[in-house]
């Protein structure tokens, strides 16, 4: 009698805890959250710690997300990547106004002359400011400078 108490309660609290596990499944598409302080950059390995600068990539054939600390590493290492040109790669980077909406890149504006976390000097706003640079022109100038002194080089990435 014991034991089929036992059972049942085992039963019902695998059932409760049913929908939580469903909220497991790995996320495919859109921008996640990060644990500010805990998470670190693909490409230089540094904690993600001001919103303000952070972006994030997802694609490949798992659209697997992978996170920065600057949007200038976040160009870097996707520059790097075969899936770089496929239709569904989903690239994004934090309103530094607030720091905490997320935008798309590649339509959003950037403000020059920032002092952002690996210096490649950009902020990302939603909307055309005096002053601001669009997606393509930002792009240029951070693959042009060349990677930032505190990354390694992409030979040594973990996460290509």
């Amino acid at each position: 009698m014991c034991r089929c108490t036992h059972t049942r309660r085992s039963v019902l609290g695998l059932l409760a805890a049913a929908p939580l596990l469903a909220g497991c499944k790995e996320q495919t598409e859109g921008p996640e959250d990060i644990r500010w302080g805990r998470e670190t950059c693909t490409i230089c390995g540094m904690i993600i710690s001001d919103a303000r600068y952070a972006a994030e990539v997802r694609g490949g054939a798992d659209k697997r997300l992978f996170k920065f600390d600057d949007i200038g590493d976040a160009v870097h290492w996707l520059s790097v990547q075969d899936w770089k040109a496929e239709s569904g790669v989903e690239f994004w980077v934090m309103d530094s106004n607030n720091g905490t909406d997320w935008l798309d890149a590649r339509t959003s504006f950037y403000i020059p002359d920032t002092i952002s976390p690996m210096a490649y000097g950009y902020a990302a706003v939603p909307n055309r400011e005096t002053g601001t640079v669009t997606f393509e022109v930002m792009r240029a100038s951070v693959l042009m400078r060349g990677l930032a002194t505190g990354c390694l080089p992409p030979e040594e990435w973990n996460d290509k």
